[in-house]
């Protein structure tokens, strides 16, 4: 989004603050992960609850699709604002350098934490007998949950390839204008089910697919998996698309009691298909039970995607200043989470509380620490700049600018 006042009419405050949540939920969705009943994770807790499955399945449901049609929209704009090689330096600063200079500061915390949690279970010393670290491969090079920066990239880069032909060539913009004459025939109560329809197919044709997990996070490796790229690639080229025609966010808002009831409906069915609470790792085999769980968690991903987005346009589209600085935040929260949480999880399994109580101590310590560093060290320092598009005064004006949204 442009530099524009904080009032300024035509600024998405409900979008910009999905966006915002979408990153913060990342944050509930980690800290879940210790109270599953079905240990997945480096440090389980005794204490788990199916409520915990319940509440890491809902966000992962919808969250990064929805974030991808957010970033797809917030790119077409920014696009049309700046040109193409603006476009591309914006990109490059706010995006490929935190990627690859905060990769350098998460990763070694990741495993700073590990071996701390070893080094507890060895009686104080850091075990020495344990496998070899993988070699770091194009294959194999962990991205953690700075995945999604990557994969933005990825389809920038797409995105600029493929409209250049298209961009020279329509002069007169009668292809343009096709174009979006299509994607107001797209938008209604039956684009969920159009967009689930190739999702499904990918999710079938995924090996060793673990239902419960929806879609794979593409956090290994520079090149994502062919269902992660289906799913995010059309949710971002819907959002590129939706800018053409803001005009239609006002159908998809006035859709919000439909897209929330099936989101629902489909949602649990896509939650009892993936084995309910206490799930199973073991992958869907059965041909046509997977290509039935496939379809209905594709077409729950995008009833979900469209019913927080028509949410949000519907409820939170004035201005909040709470919303607007925690979606400034979310951001740098996002980054500098993951070790956090860890390390939470490992100081609260022996706290003597229930499993709610430890996450939700583990939650409210990251977003404390994780606040307070954004206010003393980012948001009125050059990292602000670099993150946010400008650094903001200590003293703010009467008249303040809102931060560039991503």
């Amino acid at each position: 989004m442009s530099s524009s006042d904080f009032h300024q009419p035509d600024r998405l405050h409900g979008l910009d603050a999905l966006r915002g949540g979408a990153l913060l939920l990342g944050v509930v969705l980690h800290a879940s992960l210790s109270y599953l009943p079905t240990q997945i994770w480096l440090f389980p807790d005794e204490q788990t609850s199916p409520a915990a499955s319940i509440i890491f399945f809902v966000i992962h449901l919808f969250r990064m699709t929805a974030f991808f049609l957010i970033a797809g929209l917030f790119a077409h704009m920014m696009l049309a604002r700046k040109g193409t090689w603006g476009f591309i330096r914006n990109r490059l600063g706010r995006i490929a350098n935190p990627l690859f200079g905060m990769w350098w500061v998460v990763f070694p915390a990741v495993i700073g934490v590990i071996v701390w949690k070893a080094a507890m279970d060895n009686g104080g010393a850091i075990p020495t007998d344990g496998p070899p670290p993988p070699p770091l491969t194009l294959e194999t090079f962990p991205l953690l949950h700075l995945w999604f920066l990557w994969v933005l990239l990825l389809f920038y880069a797409a995105w600029l390839i493929l409209r250049a032909p298209f961009a020279a060539l329509d002069r007169n913009g009668a292809f343009g204008r096709l174009v979006d004459r299509l994607t107001g025939a797209l938008i209604g109560p039956w684009t969920p089910l159009l967009m689930a329809a190739p999702l499904a197919v990918a999710l079938w044709l995924t090996p060793d697919w673990i239902a419960f997990f929806g879609i794979p996070t593409p956090d290994k490796g520079f090149v994502p998996n062919p269902a992660a790229v289906t799913a995010f690639g059309m949710a971002f080229g819907l959002g590129v698309l939706l800018d053409r025609r803001r005009d239609l966010l006002d159908r998809i808002e006035r859709l919000w009691p439909m897209f929330t009831i099936v989101a629902l409906g489909t949602g649990a069915g896509a939650f009892v298909l993936s084995g309910g609470a206490d799930f199973s790792l073991e992958p869907v085999t059965d041909p046509s039970l997977k290509a039935f769980t496939a379809a209905v968690y594709a077409f729950a991903v995008f009833t979900s995607s469209f019913a927080v987005t028509a949410l949000s346009l519907r409820f939170m589209s004035g201005y909040s200043a709470v919303r607007r600085y925690l979606a400034d935040a979310s951001y740098w929260i996002y980054i500098v989470h993951l070790p956090l949480v860890m390390a939470g999880q490992v100081l609260m399994l022996d706290a003597p509380l229930p499993w709610w109580g430890k996450m939700a101590a583990v939650v409210a310590g990251v977003m404390a620490v994780s606040l307070l560093s954004y206010e003393l060290l980012v948001r009125h320092t050059f990292v602000g700049k670099a993150l946010n598009g400008r650094r903001i005064p200590w003293r703010r004006s009467r008249n303040p600018l809102a931060v560039p949204a991503e």
